[in-house]
């Protein structure tokens, strides 16, 4: 008990300094962060379609655009998430914002498809690491009221969508997609511009054994927050707390535990390793899966308002082709994507109340119900709404997923585990339009749906099955 007085933790310390301004800048910074990502995964709607025409493409050509984005990202997943848990987040935001604002802006004045496919590839490798602001974010956030602020960051991605379906709506009549190649680069400049003035993370800072570091950027946030830290002394919380689910084992010496730490996090495919530990091993594949199955929905759910709400009468009308091609594209785009604001706002409401497992499966089982209908076809109308619901309900669910991936991993290896299932999730992401959209427009509209309502049930199966709920628990420093 009278050591238990002499130290506080991490956790403990951001109980003491609670949520206030200093957190309100970084949320803003991880939000900044997040925003290229999904302006990239929304900016291929629009200029494929004019470098088709511009360049006479074949279709093969202009889905390439596309794919060798979703290569990038899941190499980009990966690779910083690896360098963030060894060498900083700060290392892993220079490094993204570097990469993705150049080449981006370097891709607007390609003389060539190959210069173009090229660079894009490297964008979207640099944009890969948007788990990285989002892991940094997390480890600065009480752990009381981390599900609504993590669900507040990742309305950062909605806004992208939405700004850059606005931003192509104002440039790409008027100007060129040159244009909005460019324009869109500039978040990612933003990012590198900033990046001076974020802090590290203490959590990395104890892993690395830069204790007094860590104590100094604690006492920036509670000077900032209006608050005072204890008079006691900071220990890593695997220190201070032997019963940790993930404390290192009790014969470590613990004045050679930091060392002994940062040589292990530090060697080349420890992280890699500590996923497949007996501890994690079985949630690492559960989320593999999990993030595979809510991405393929995610996107499966797009190609199908798209496709299908446009129909009026006969299968694979011309029309849906037409209005993928027109001005009406922007406005559409618009609309829809806001059809996750509500969604966000439910994951919100439920996922500190009710737990993250539970508000996975209460949000993937009324996506399944919204889909059910559409197995028959639907007056367009109630289609549309049926859809929206359902992107609104899968948009929950997989924010809870991604907060859940976040949470449930160790500091040691949370940006490379998460970032993993995330690159897995792209996958998904890559595979859905070649089987969704030749389904729908080969006249398969009930096997389209079914194939989602499949992959819904196999992601409530995988969330029943996960043997953690990450509710109210302190985050783990280490294996």
């Amino acid at each position: 008990m009278d050591n238990e007085r002499l130290v506080y933790t991490l956790d403990e310390a951001f109980t003491y300094v609670g949520f206030g301004k200093f957190q309100v800048l970084l949320l803003l910074y991880a939000g900044l962060g997040l925003f290229p990502e999904a302006m990239e995964i929304m900016i291929q709607s629009f200029i494929g379609p004019a470098i088709k025409s511009e360049w006479r493409l074949s279709p093969t050509q202009e889905s390439l655009l596309t794919t060798v984005v979703f290569v990038g990202l899941l190499l980009g997943t990966y690779s910083w998430g690896y360098i963030s848990d060894n060498y900083g987040s700060r290392k892993g935001f220079y490094g993204v914002a570097l990469v993705a604002s150049l080449t981006g802006l370097v891709s607007a004045f390609s003389p060539n498809y190959l210069s173009l496919v090229t660079l894009r590839g490297l964008v979207g490798f640099g944009l890969g690491g948007g788990s990285v602001f989002v892991s940094w974010f997390l480890e600065f956030v009480p752990a009381s009221n981390r599900g609504l602020w993590m669900v507040v960051l990742e309305l950062f991605w909605t806004l992208g969508t939405i700004f850059e379906a606005s931003l192509a709506c104002i440039v790409m009549p008027r100007l060129n997609w040159r244009w909005l190649l460019a324009l869109s680069s500039l978040p990612s400049f933003a990012v590198l511009l900033l990046h001076g003035l974020v802090p590290e993370s203490p959590r990395y800072l104890c892993m690395a054994g830069q204790t007094a570091d860590a104590h100094r950027v604690l006492e920036k946030v509670a000077l900032k927050n209006g608050k005072k830290l204890p008079s006691r002394m900071l220990l890593p919380d695997n220190i201070a707390r032997p019963d940790n689910e993930f404390s290192v084992p009790e014969h470590n010496p613990l004045l050679s535990s930091s060392a002994h730490k940062t040589t292990q996090f530090k060697s080349g495919f420890s992280p890699i390793y500590s996923l497949f530990s007996s501890r994690l091993i079985r949630t690492t594949f559960l989320l593999w899966v999990l993030f595979f199955a809510e991405t393929f929905l995610y996107y499966g759910v797009i190609l199908l308002t798209s496709e299908l709400s446009v129909q009026q009468s006969e299968c694979g009308s011309a029309l849906s082709l037409q209005n993928a091609r027109d001005a009406s594209l922007y406005i559409e785009v618009f609309i829809t994507s806001l059809a996750e604001l509500p969604g966000l706002l439910i994951s919100a409401v439920l996922l500190d109340r009710v737990g993250r497992k539970m508000s996975m499966t209460i949000l993937s089982v009324l996506t399944f119900i919204f889909l059910i209908p559409l197995v028959i076809r639907q007056e367009v109308t109630l289609t549309t709404g049926l859809l929206f619901g359902a992107r609104m309900f899968v948009n929950g669910s997989s924010t809870v997923a991604c907060i859940y991936a976040l949470e449930v991993y160790p500091t040691s290896v949370r940006a490379t585990g998460s970032g993993i299932a995330n690159g897995v999730g792209i996958v998904g992401g890559v595979i859905c339009p070649l089987v969704a959209v030749a389904l729908v427009t080969g006249c398969h509209q009930p096997a389209a749906v079914i194939l989602l309502e499949v992959l819904t049930v196999l992601s409530i199966v995988c969330v029943l099955l996960l043997p953690f709920e990450t509710r109210g628990r302190e985050l783990a420093d280490t294996l």
